[in-house]
């Protein structure tokens, strides 16, 4: 019994949950979306024919043929959604309009009884003697407020009649006009299945074509995987030295601060020596010309101030020692590069960059105005090869020839560097956040440059002998670890 009652349960609200989720989404959000998608399938499209052109760029073109497939499913979804929303208004609409035809009927009913009561009456002669049987005034009064509203209440019947057509002939429009874009839905959602079909059988036969060459795919992957541990290396070194920089200029700051602070407690305390010497010189003339009975009181005071001002040099000479070692200690802290990778504290400017940064997880834009993801982050099987485990870090974007770069989110250009053989590297500073675009040919920007989001910052290079493959490298970090940039950008 208890199962059951979860049984049923559970079906209620699975039943309600795509309910909610039907109602979120409106007809004109799915098409934008469907729009969208489109224009991805319309791209991928363009650069499978790229692909074409060369034999090594297979692999290439069965990755797109996956995108491919994956894109056509999201957008037979999203008409399988359209078509359960106009579902749900035609049957709205339906019972909207079978109200109003029976209240229809019964106000037809009621306007022919109606007419049917007052036929005998119609006459003028009939509504004069009606009115001259009254007994006496008032009654003649209320005769003629009757047969005002009487009148009155006949035109509003007729005219709730009318008012009632026009509804239900608007129903009827939009039922037609609903009918309609569901049929055209299904026929589009019954072409794209079509095109589906076709895209695995495409799948299917690269596949096995790709499979037959399995020794060659061994090789080029080992060559690229290669080629990727290199440049990941490099990576990994230039953000730790960067860090290491970044942390040894803010300990010479700290210390420079220090040694600045430190001069002006010195020159201060110097200050108020002087005065107090100042003072005690006074109070030594002062002290002279008072009378000789004082003589002795005098002589004790003299030695007093004698006494302190022997220890003035002692305490000069101490701070002044002092100084020149927290200096030292600056100038050794400018120099030195560091040998601990941490991160170090930031400025105010800094922080609030990295905060911002933060702040917009899940909502940064993606480093290509148009194209797709081709590499995903983190461990992943082959497409082709058996037991082999592809190991992104970070995320690979494929765009048409020509595209540009461009950063995720406002910074500072912290470094420039090639990559070995993937053209050259940006690292954008954003707080203690750091992210890295790769496979750049043109750069438009310097390092110290300050960079806003979505500013293009170079031109994904395009490798001609790999079938025109222009493909970026984008990677986030967080001080020396790695995060996940899909976690990062808008889906």
């Amino acid at each position: 019994m208890k199962n059951k009652t979860r049984f049923l349960l559970s079906v209620i609200l699975l039943g309600f949950v795509i309910n909610l989720s039907l109602q979120a989404q409106t007809v004109d959000d799915l098409q934008r979306e469907r729009k969208q998608i489109q224009e991805r399938i319309l791209t991928t499209n363009k650069q499978i024919k790229q692909t074409e052109k060369k034999e090594k760029a297979s692999l290439s073109k069965l990755d797109f043929l996956k995108r491919n497939l994956k894109e056509r499913k999201n957008l037979i979804n999203s008409y399988g959604k359209e078509i359960s929303l106009l579902d749900k208004k035609i049957n709205e609409l339906t019972a909207q309009k079978k109200e109003l035809e029976t209240q229809l009927e019964k106000l037809k009913q009621d306007y022919a009884k109606l007419i049917q009561k007052t036929q005998a009456n119609r006459s003028s002669y009939s509504k004069l003697m009606f009115l001259l049987s009254s007994n006496n005034f008032d009654q003649t009064l209320r005769r003629v407020r009757y047969l005002q509203e009487f009148t009155n209440y006949r035109k509003e019947q007729a005219q709730r009649i009318e008012k009632v057509k026009l509804e239900i002939a608007l129903k009827t429009d939009s039922l037609d006009t609903h009918k309609g874009s569901k049929s055209r839905a299904l026929k589009a959602k019954e072409l794209e299945a079509a095109k589906l079909k076709q895209d695995e059988n495409n799948e299917k036969v690269m596949l096995a074509s790709l499979q037959q060459e399995e020794k060659k795919l061994r090789d080029e992957y080992r060559i690229q995987q290669s080629k990727r541990n290199q440049i990941d290396n490099k990576i990994e070194q230039i953000i730790a030295e960067e860090i290491r920089k970044a942390e040894a200029r803010r300990r010479a700051e700290a210390a420079q601060k220090q040694a600045e602070e430190l001069r002006k407690k010195l020159a201060e305390e110097r200050k108020i020596k002087e005065e107090r010497d100042r003072k005690a010189a006074e109070e030594r003339k002062l002290a002279e010309a008072k009378k000789a009975k004082e003589k002795t009181s005098t002589s004790t005071t003299a030695k007093t101030e004698t006494s302190k001002a022997a220890e003035t040099p002692v305490i000069a000479e101490a701070t002044t020692k002092t100084a020149e070692t927290v200096a030292k200690s600056a100038e050794t802290a400018r120099e030195s590069s560091g040998t601990s990778a941490v991160v170090y504290e930031m400025s105010r400017e800094e922080s609030l960059l990295s905060g911002g940064f933060e702040q917009n997880r899940g909502r940064l834009p993606w480093p290509v105005e148009r194209g797709s993801i081709t590499g995903h982050y983190g461990v992943q099987p082959h497409p082709v090869l058996k037991h082999v485990q592809i190991d992104n870090k970070g995320v690979y974007f494929q765009s048409p020839a020509g595209t540009n770069a461009r950063a995720v989110f406002d910074g500072v250009v912290e470094r420039r560097f090639s990559l070995p053989g993937s053209g050259n590297a940006i690292i954008i500073q954003h707080g203690n956040y750091r992210t890295l675009y790769g496979n750049l040919t043109n750069i438009y920007v310097r390092t110290g440059d300050r960079v806003k989001a979505k500013q293009a910052i170079g031109q994904i290079y395009t490798d001609d002998e790999n079938g025109g493959k222009t493909e970026l490298i984008f990677q986030v970090w967080s001080g020396l670890t790695r995060l996940n940039p899909e976690n990062w950008i808008s889906r």
